[in-house]
């Protein structure tokens, strides 16, 4: 055997020098030239190759054959660039790393991404794979089953990077999923940080509102402190030990005295293996806290480059912040009077006022349905299984979950079917980091089959209509329906 190490030609004697530059380069590649054999001479001998320097190639002396070459038959054996099979493969992707990426369902899917790529990014080509209605609110999670944690990617992560970090024997994942609570912090910051929890590292006189705290934390000034009791178990014990723990920009501290001055040295992050808060408020006043103090003005950045639409979708999001702004600026009009309108201030009359309007929409809905030849034929009573935001027969407890996974921000929901109440249904519905439910029964009237929550004072011919009619006007609900709590397939 013997190795060739590059592209030779095999030329026999007796070939000319006068030849085309297509000739060169068709000479520079794996073929075999034949020539017409003429005397032997003694310089040369027959069928050895000839070595062809590259400073000859180059020149303009070529070699050619005075016979037309024969085509290669076979040219997915000595041109791989050229061979239809080969091409056919898929390209390579030796600059790029394929990843997996899990659903609600634990259906999983892979994606080739850039060294690069951030979480922002992978959830948009995510969103693109999974041919999701809207872009806004996806987030990339951490997951560890084993240790029934996990976290949220901020947007500017590097993927690669983070999953370079992961354990082989780990079964650690990355979980595509809503996460409306993100950037809630920065719409409503007097509901993730309470008054009581904030206090100035600088003056410890002078509080803090929750706005300053949020400024100041994403300036390079004095930044203020978070303090609050939680619940740390050790790993050598079994049961929790309750301390008073403050958090500033130098590390995490504790007080073994209560709430006084707390020790001079931060707490060791190898000494610290479990925390727990008492209520859900506190936990997320935290978390929120770390995420602020760790990435400062990225985190600010990131939440302006969130608002900022994809160009297919600028309108629709544009006519969504308009709605909200809208709804936002809503008064109660009173319309009865001659004068052509007033507003009303008192809050017992504008919830008689929506009580009233409440009636009058069932009479006239009532009257649409009951009229005959209607334009489109009646929706079929399990219209709402299409729907994303109904989840089918889950639990309490895991209804509770789903909105928490998603982010606990007012006016998230869904639907799912009673357990207790045959042919009821329950809306859960998240306010004030708390999901309540809320129970959805049916009713007969006038031979016809409603739904209602309000005991019969609003009646729905279906669930979808229910939810359609409380995204506008909050009936018995502390907030309208803004989000719905969907599951990724």
């Amino acid at each position: 055997m013997m190795e060739v190490a590059g592209p030779w030609t095999e030329v026999f004697e007796g070939s000319d020098r006068n030849g085309s530059p297509e000739e060169e380069s068709f000479l520079t590649g794996s073929t075999l030239t034949l020539a017409p054999l003429v005397s032997e001479s003694a310089s040369v001998r027959r069928s050895q190759p000839i070595f062809i320097t590259a400073n000859r190639i180059r020149g303009i002396e070529t070699f050619s054959s005075s016979v037309p070459s024969i085509p290669n038959p076979f040219p997915e054996l000595c041109s791989p660039s050229k061979s239809p099979v080969i091409s056919s493969l898929p390209p390579t992707t030796n600059n790029k790393h394929l990843i997996k990426v899990f659903g609600e369902d634990r259906h999983s899917r892979s994606v080739w991404v850039s060294p690069e790529a951030t979480a922002r990014e992978v959830c948009h080509m995510l969103v693109q794979t999974a041919h999701c209605s809207d872009e806004e609110n996806w987030a990339l999670l951490e997951v560890h089953p084993a240790l029934g944690l996990e976290r949220c990617l901020e947007d500017h992560e590097i993927v690669w990077e983070v999953q370079t970090t992961w354990s082989l024997k780990a079964d650690t994942r990355l979980v595509f999923r809503k996460n409306y609570a993100k950037y809630e912090f920065f719409r409503k910051p007097t509901l993730f940080f309470p008054e009581s929890m904030i206090s100035d590292s600088a003056d410890v006189g002078k509080d803090l509102t929750s706005a300053e705290l949020i400024q100041n934390l994403l300036k390079s000034g004095t930044c203020p402190e978070i303090q609050g009791y939680l619940h740390s178990k050790e790993s050598s014990r079994k049961s929790w030990k309750k301390v008073y723990y403050f958090l500033r920009r130098s590390g995490l501290y504790c007080s073994t005295k209560g709430s006084s001055k707390p020790s001079k040295n931060p707490v060791r992050a190898q000494d610290l293996k479990f925390l727990c808060a008492e209520n859900e408020q506190t936990r997320t006043c935290w978390t929120s806290s770390f995420r602020l103090f760790k990435h400062g003005k990225q985190l600010q950045c990131n939440y302006q480059l969130s608002k900022l639409a994809p160009r297919n979708l600028e309108a629709a999001n544009h006519f969504t912040d308009t709605k909200s702004r809208s709804e936002a600026s809503l008064v109660a009009m009173d319309f009865s009077g001659k004068a052509g309108g007033r507003v009303i201030q008192n809050p017992s009359e504008i919830r008689s006022a929506e009580k009233e309007e409440g009636q009058a929409w069932r009479r006239r809905e009532a009257l649409r349905c009951s009229l005959p030849n209607l334009n489109s034929g009646p929706r079929p009573s399990s219209i709402h299984k299409t729907q994303p935001w109904f989840h089918g027969g889950v639990s309490r407890n895991e209804a509770q979950r789903l909105i928490e996974r998603q982010g606990l921000v007012d006016g998230m929901f869904l639907v799912r079917d009673s357990q207790q109440h045959t042919q009821c249904f329950v809306l859960s519905l998240c306010y004030k980091l708390k999901t309540k439910h809320y129970l959805v029964i049916p009713c007969e009237e006038g031979g016809r089959k409603y739904y209602t929550m309000d005991d019969g004072l609003t009646l729905f011919i279906d669930l979808l209509q229910l939810v359609e009619f409380h995204q506008i006007n909050r009936g018995i609900l502390p907030v309208c329906l803004k989000h719905p709590c969907v599951c990724v397939l």
